[in-house]
């Protein structure tokens, strides 16, 4: 028996079209509904193994990661049993290069902290980051690399964590507080090399108890991020590396990839991001007052204000 195929009207396909590419496009709102609704943590816990040998671990992750192509642009010690490894690479700073104020992305870091017998291997989030930082990428690409490359366990640095959409928004508590586009200008020079030349001349001196831990461009733009270790002065110890994560990286697992600082220089224009967002991005749930608390730093946004002014060879004002 041969078989009728039903006949429809011009407007019947039209509406059956229509149903389609609506069904199609509501499937990916939801999608991307979901993806907003995924709860991000500053840091990534990689491994965490027995053992105190602190500079032998940090041998091997430099291997492992050289070998998957990473370039280690700086490494230092903040403090004691702590090593930090800032890494780059050509994509993440053609990443960096597609975004407004997307140097930042241009570095992740790596962290190797002994605590109580057992090491510690983390990493700065790259889609946390992208997120707060404002990319135009989310850099999942290299967070799957570096997990695959350091290994993998869980994120950590916030109970919850925050979506895309608040990251993206991040302001501390309210709304009075600094926003990543809030920018501490430090010092301003005719030209991008002028500032460069200035900055290293500051820097050099070390007049601040700042000094530089890497450096990067970005190329065809006149962008550069410079990772300083902070250590205080002869009259305060409120911008330095040791005192701030002794006071606010007190729980089990270290969120030692904070380090360091960075300054960026911008078509001649050195700055910063403000302490009250630079440290409560990477300590969302630090609490305002108490032990352990921002209250327990709170000499620091000023002293790092004074502390990379100087870095830049710019003047404090006194307004501060």
């Amino acid at each position: 028996m041969p078989v009728t195929m039903p006949k429809f009207s011009p407007l019947q396909i039209i509406l059956f079209v229509t149903f389609i590419l609506f069904s199609n496009s509501m499937l990916k709102a939801e999608i991307a509904d979901l993806d907003a609704e995924k709860y991000h943590k500053p840091f990534i816990l990689a491994q965490a193994v027995t053992s105190t040998d602190t500079d032998g671990i940090t041998s091997k992750v430099k291997r492992a990661l050289k070998k998957a192509r990473f370039e280690i642009v700086g490494q230092y010690s903040p403090y004691a049993n702590t090593n930090i490894i800032i890494i780059s690479s050509p994509k993440l700073r053609r990443y960096a290069s597609q975004s407004e104020n997307g140097i930042y992305g241009a570095i992740q870091r790596v962290s190797i902290t002994t605590v109580n017998g057992v090491t510690q291997l983390s990493f700065t989030n790259p889609t946390y980051m992208a997120h707060a930082y404002r990319m135009k990428t989310d850099l999942s690409d290299i967070s799957r690399s570096l997990k695959k490359v350091l290994g993998f366990k869980k994120e950590f640095g916030s109970k919850k964590g925050a979506t895309k959409y608040k990251l993206r928004r991040y302001q501390y508590q309210f709304m009075m507080m600094p926003n990543f586009t809030d920018r501490l200008e430090l010092a301003e020079y005719p030209s991008q090399q002028a500032a460069l030349k200035a900055v290293q001349r500051a820097l050099d001196n070390n007049s601040a108890g700042v000094s530089k831990v890497y450096q990067v461009s970005l190329k065809g733009k006149n962008e550069t991020v410079i990772g300083v270790k902070m250590e205080g002065n002869a009259t305060s110890q409120c911008s330095g590396d040791e005192f701030i994560m002794k006071n606010i990286d007190f729980k089990k697992i270290k969120s030692s990839p904070h380090l360091p600082y960075e300054m960026i220089i911008q078509d001649g224009v050195v700055y910063a991001l403000f302490a009250e967002f630079r440290i409560a991005m990477n300590f969302p749930d630090l609490a305002m007052v108490g032990d352990n608390s921002f209250m327990s730093i709170m000499c620091t946004p000023d002293a790092i204000i004074e502390a990379l002014t100087l870095a830049a060879g710019g003047e404090i004002d006194e307004a501060w």
